[in-house]
């Protein structure tokens, strides 16, 4: 009976003791990983992206005070807001909630077309004259005369950049259209016309986004043109409309429209004040938009005249769709959760369609900001 104890207690003995060693694993893993070098740690955890520095951060307490010390988040657009008189136009933060204003007589009389890495497109009306303008270094970059009257046109980098290339597309005819494009230094815009394969209707409102040497255009009806750059073709995809424009009304199919483009993915935004949005992004191997559930932790900046995507934002600006509207005198934008199927604040349908398309844009904000 003795011998049985003995032997029941040395097999108790041994079993606590293993637990110790393996239970001790991941203590000894722990300081070895709070014995590394701050310098070492600072070269490791800089590269990650926001959601591996928070995984880092949670390993110690040194792991912790050099992950927050290198903690990187990608920066998100202002809303510039136009003046309805004069000059002085406001820079609104979503992100901290604050407005600043800058006076910029440099913009009388003309209307923004586009924004981009911190520049802004502009025409003005009487001359045709198109130029760059940045209103934090306040300096302008001028085109040449657009002869033809333009309406959609974007650009694809800073006017400083060698990639920067102007772009605009105009209608024709139900079966035509033509392709203008234009590099700062140029002496004259080159312009193409094209015959469609598939009817594309061209317009104010036809939405544009560059992607991998290709302007992609999203025609008021939903249909998807798209100019490569490389070759030079021109063709509509046989890509359909997306599903919710059985939603809408015959008169509604062009309004509230928001497109962009993050790492080579195509996202559009619709929109109807009688529904909630609806969000999709372009498979281009079937040839068919796909209707998002989920942003996966991004963020939709949208605006008529140019929608941003963002990923690795700081607190609650992730997974949601932030529209060029301003509310409670100047303190909060206007959001709808994906997630969450709703707007906030919710006490009011939104018609974006109603909305002055030429009023505000999103723009990045300054290095100093």
């Amino acid at each position: 009976m003795a011998g049985r104890r003995r032997t029941k207690h040395r097999k108790l003995v041994d079993k606590i003791k293993e637990d110790q060693r393996v239970s001790s694993v991941p203590d000894e893993q722990n300081s070895a990983a709070a014995d590394l070098p701050t310098e070492l740690l600072e070269r490791i955890l800089s590269p990650l992206d926001l959601r591996n520095n928070i995984r880092a951060a949670a390993v110690c307490k040194s792991w912790q005070a050099v992950a927050t010390s290198v903690r990187k988040s990608n920066r998100h657009p202002w809303l510039m807001i136009c003046p309805k008189v004069g000059n002085s136009y406001d820079f609104y933060d979503p992100g901290q909630r604050e407005t600043y204003s800058l006076d910029l007589p440099e913009l009388k009389d003309s209307r923004i077309c586009h924004a981009k890495d911190g520049w802004l497109l502009l025409s003005k009306a009487r001359t045709r004259r198109i130029f760059f303008f940045s209103p934090y270094t306040l300096e302008l970059i001028k085109l040449p005369k657009l002869q033809s009257v333009h309406e959609a046109i974007v650009f694809t980098a800073a006017p400083t950049s060698d990639n920067c290339i102007v772009f605009t597309v105009n209608h024709v005819n139900p079966m035509a259209v033509a392709v203008s494009t234009c590099r700062p230094g140029d002496d004259a815009w080159t312009t193409i016309i094209f015959e469609n394969q598939l009817p594309f209707v061209s317009g104010i409102c036809t939405k544009i986004v560059f992607s991998k040497g290709r302007f992609y255009c999203l025609s008021e009806p939903g249909w998807l043109g798209v100019y490569n750059t490389n070759n030079g073709i021109w063709a509509v995809l046989s890509v359909p409309p997306p599903k919710c424009t059985e939603y809408l009304p015959p008169d509604y199919w062009w309004k509230g429209k928001y497109m962009a483009e993050f790492n080579g993915d195509i996202f559009v935004v619709y929109t109807c004040g009688a529904v909630n949005p609806f969000v999709y992004k372009l498979d281009e191997t079937k040839q068919v938009w796909v209707e998002m559930r989920s942003l996966g932790g991004m963020t939709f900046f949208a605006n008529f005249l140019s929608s941003h995507v963002r990923v690795d934002l700081k607190g609650k600006m992730r997974d949601n769709v932030y529209f060029s509207k301003v509310l409670y005198y100047g303190k909060r934008c206007v959001t709808y959760s994906v997630d969450r199927d709703r707007y906030y604040p919710r006490k009011q349908l939104y018609d974006w369609g109603e909305e002055d398309p030429f009023q505000s844009v999103w723009i990045e904000p300054p290095e100093d900001a």
